[in-house]
């Protein structure tokens, strides 16, 4: 295998495929099937892996399972999950779900035939607006702290003075304006784990370590989180900052662990497809709530969470509710299942129910990707069970306009 250029195989989402015993190295098998398998120490269910035996005729037999993106298993051999619906409604789910559609990033989608080359174009962006911002000057604000001087600096710490005369060096707190604040640690972190993933070509990585740099030594390395980018609050000394978080939610959700140790750690770039058809849905109907789409009177909820006991120790989150903004109450949930059986399981119907009657509602809704060759429409003494299609195989708008049709019929 050549080190230089990493020979790449490509699966289909939840299409199985052969590969003969000696194109996959065992140990690169295995630690697939450990890192990414049923039971993956690092993402659970990515791939399912079958070890060459007679059953799989001497060969490999691998499943993407729900998962699209990019594994780079060693400097040799990667694996790329391509997804079962074309490269252009990927785009403009990601566009809605991260929030992206807003700051015009994404133009000339066409000329991606990869999802690597869609997270280089962000990256690449990224990159260059994080180094012109630091060129600019970082956003800065006041943070409390405490030490002790040989000057007085602020506020004097009067009980250290009273209880310990002697000591030479007074506890003082004051304020200090620093750029090393949580907007410019996210920053630096995305950018590290952008910097070992094996999905940027040398140009594009080239540009990230250099921001990189640009921020190491101002700005302190502290892990962060997807959701530490989304509800944050801007104002005008940070607003250009909100593109830039946009983007980081988006690195930050796809990129998982390392498999390798040491220095050469190489991050994969996974999509869940179940999780951004639920981000999707959530942010195309939030999109459209100040059109004819949506009636005026139904809010949008995403993630809506219920508490089961009065400790709060027991609860669930709901995909989606609409609720009528004068009063409140909820009229429906929804419950996304990226996934296309015949008809719908016992166990979401009875999920759906559930939800539906810990809010006093009569309409649960599953969403399905296509429509079902067995749909639901039921009732459950007050509560009505329907199965409904968010098609994502073809024009996204003119899907979302006959879900919501559908809905409200």
């Amino acid at each position: 295998m050549n080190a230089t250029h990493p020979i790449v195989y490509e699966l289909t989402e939840y299409a199985s495929k052969l590969f003969a015993e000696d194109l996959i190295p065992l140990e690169l098998g295995t630690l697939l099937w450990q890192s990414y398998g049923a039971n993956g120490a690092l993402r659970k269910g990515v791939v399912d892996v079958d070890f060459p035996t007679p059953i799989t005729v001497g060969q490999w037999r691998l499943t993407s399972q729900g998962w699209v993106g990019y594994i780079p298993l060693s400097d040799e051999l990667g694996f790329r999950l391509q997804p079962k619906v074309g490269l252009a409604n990927i785009f403009g789910m990601l566009e809605y779900a991260y929030k992206l559609k807003s700051f015009h990033f994404l133009n000339g989608l066409s000329n991606f035939d990869k999802l690597e080359d869609f997270y280089n174009y962000l990256a690449n962006i990224l990159a260059r607006r994080i180094h012109d911002r630091t060129r600019k000057g970082l956003y800065r604000t006041y943070i409390p702290k405490s030490d002790r001087m040989t000057f007085v600096r602020g506020r004097m710490d009067s009980r250290q003075l009273v209880q310990r005369p002697w000591e030479v060096k007074i506890k003082c707190h004051y304020k200090e304006h620093t750029p090393d604040i949580e907007d410019n640690q996210i920053l630096l972190w995305t950018l590290r784990k952008i910097a070992t993933c094996g999905a940027c070509s040398p140009e594009v990585l080239s540009n990230v370590r250099q921001a990189y740099h640009t921020l190491q030594g101002i700005v302190s390395l502290e892990p962060q989180t997807a959701q530490a980018c989304i509800k944050r609050l801007y104002h005008r000394l940070n607003e250009d900052y909100q593109p830039l978080h946009a983007l980081c939610h988006f690195f930050l959700e796809q990129s998982g662990p390392s498999h390798t140790e040491g220095d050469r750690k190489m991050l994969p770039f996974l999509v869940s497809m179940a999780r951004l058809y639920e981000l999707f849905i959530a942010e195309w109907l939030k999109a459209h709530q100040a059109t004819k789409l949506l009636p005026h009177n139904l809010g949008v909820k995403a993630q809506h969470q219920v508490h089961i006991n009065q400790e709060g120790s027991l609860s669930f989150n709901i995909d989606l509710v609409l609720f009528d903004n004068t009063t409140g109450q909820t009229r429906y949930v929804l419950d996304t299942k990226y996934k296309t059986p015949n008809a719908p399981g016992a166990d979401d119907v009875a999920q759906i129910i559930a939800y539906a009657a810990t809010q006093g509602c009569s309409e649960a809704i599953l969403i399905y990707p296509q429509p079902l060759q067995n749909p639901l429409h039921t009732r459950v003494q007050q509560i009505r069970v329907r199965t409904l299609a968010f098609a994502v195989d073809g024009d996204l708008h003119r899907a979302g306009e006959k879900f919501l049709e559908s809905l409200f019929a």
